[in-house]
């Protein structure tokens, strides 16, 4: 699910912005003035909320350019802020992996610090954190992301910084062999030694069957990062990590004159790369019958249930309404399934609802972890109930006047950082081309009413056509073997 709101103080942190040059420059390449490409927009709705309001002005301030080698670069100044954001978001994902080399993607996340050109070892690190910025990086199914957040005086770093690493990563036998155990060691923490965790890579491999680009996780698995070669590792490199593949968002106080100078320096002498057609394959049918699954878990305390749908892609109507439906499930103490299974009755530990929120088909996943003493059937019996309830008769009309103030909430707060602004910008003229969407989507969140979530519910989450997965603790003196996950082997 997508950000959060807080109505009128959207409006302050989203204020009109004043683009002020504080350092002459020659000859400034020249802001693309054409409105930004909007193509995805859905019509406009009635709503005239304060926050779609402020989003949409702040969006409308943003300044583009593309350079001849195809680098889209969006920015979003605010003379006023002491802080700037660089990030570079690359349209590659797991999504792009090849049969047998998933986890590339995420391997690259590891590679891209480990030196360029001009910048050894680790020195990426020390060159941000010792001037007082952060960064990190990040990978999903859809696209993979690199970011800093530096003093505003420090624009030219960030920029340099991954610059150099786009155009001359030392993708070297011996980084690789290093980054593979990394990797190898995370997938132990994260998907062996974690909790819960193998059941939902099995549940997402389950709803995702038959469509190969979501149906494996994007941290890969480790018979393909044992069999991966340095030779397939470099040209995954060379295909999607390049100018013509990514687009560059900088947030926060700059002057965009300099900033384009800068960028023009830095990134206009990089080359393009062939980047190859995403073959996608043809979408599965939804299923015509319900599918159970259990799932042996060495490392939980307790049993839980994990129920998934595949539902429309992100920015459908439906999957509005479906986000819509997560939340008045699971988000917070007063939700439906919180009241029943923890507040009124000791059933269950932890309950949570959400989408993926893919590019392509897209899941709607509902996780419970529940108490040792209670029985499954039970838990079953009260989602089955709430989902019933939704389908037939829709929300209470006062509970989801609450969940659409959290909405808002959540958003304008998840685009309150530079950091948040510029990953966000990145991902939506990434993703649809159009950064301008942002404000959209708070709109028709909000434009979202009872039946369209009674109608959504009752279309995209029968139970013929979820996957059920039980998660069973393994008990300590057990077989170890009981505990092996089928979500580790290869499934593409």
């Amino acid at each position: 699910m997508r950000f959060s709101v807080l109505g009128k103080q959207a409006v302050l942190l989203f204020g009109a912005v004043t683009v002020v040059s504080t350092i002459a420059v020659a000859a400034p390449p020249q802001v693309d003035s054409k409105p930004l490409a909007s193509s995805h927009v859905p019509s406009p709705g009635t709503s005239k909320e304060p926050s779609v309001l402020a989003i949409e002005q702040w969006v409308g301030g943003l300044k583009e350019k593309t350079l001849p080698n195809g680098l889209r670069v969006i920015m979003a100044p605010d003379v006023e802020s002491p802080t700037v954001s660089v990030c570079v978001t690359y349209d590659v994902g797991s999504r792009n992996e090849l049969d047998g080399q998933s986890g590339f993607a995420h391997l690259f996340e590891h590679m891209m610090f480990q030196g360029s050109k001009n910048v050894k070892k680790g020195e990426h690190f020390q060159l941000v954190t010792a001037r007082g910025g952060q960064l990190n990086g990040t990978t999903s199914s859809d696209r993979t992301n690199y970011f800093e957040t530096l003093p505003s005086q420090e624009l030219e770093l960030g920029l340099w910084l991954e610059a150099d690493r786009m155009r001359w990563l030392d993708v070297s036998v011996t980084n690789f062999e290093n980054q593979r155990a990394v990797v190898k060691e995370e997938y132990r923490m994260r998907v062996e030694n974690a909790a819960y965790h193998p059941a939902l890579i099995e549940l997402e491999r389950l709803v995702f069957a038959g469509y190969s680009p979501y149906e494996h996780p994007t941290i890969g698995s480790m018979a393909a990062l044992d069999a991966a070669k340095l030779e397939w590792v470099r040209d995954f490199h060379a295909q999607y990590y390049g100018p013509n593949n990514a687009v560059l968002t900088i947030s926060g106080g700059f002057s965009v004159d300099q900033a384009l100078q800068l960028v023009e320096k830095y990134f206009a002498p990089i080359p393009q790369v062939k980047v190859p057609a995403i073959a996608l394959p043809p979408v599965p049918p939804i299923r015509s019958a319900e599918h159970r699954a259990t799932v042996a878990d060495k490392n939980a305390k307790t049993p839980a249930l994990l129920i998934g749908w595949r539902i429309p892609p992100s920015r459908d109507k439906d999957h509005y309404a479906l986000e819509m439906a997560a939340r008045l499930l699971a988000d917070g103490e007063s939700s439906l399934l919180y009241e029943s299974m923890v507040r009124r009755t000791p059933l269950a530990r932890e309950v949570s609802a959400f989408t993926y929120d893919h590019r392509g088909p897209d899941a709607f996943v509902i996780t419970v972890e529940f108490n040792a003493d209670a029985k499954t059937t039970e838990i079953e019996r009260l989602i089955d109930r709430h989902l019933l309830d939704l389908a037939e008769k829709g929300p209470n009309a006062e509970r989801l006047r609450r969940v659409k103030q959290r909405v808002k909430s959540n958003f304008v707060f998840g685009l309150q950082s530079n950091q948040a602004r510029a990953t966000t910008l990145g991902e939506y003229a990434t993703f649809y081309r159009d950064p301008r969407l942002i404000a959209a989507d708070l709109d028709a969140l909000l434009q979202i009413d009872i039946e369209d979530i009674r109608a959504a519910v009752r279309r995209h989450l029968p139970s013929s056509a979820r996957t059920m997965i039980t998660v069973e603790p393994v008990p300590s003196n057990a077989n170890p073997s009981r505990a092996a996950q089928p979500a580790q082997k290869e499934t593409r």
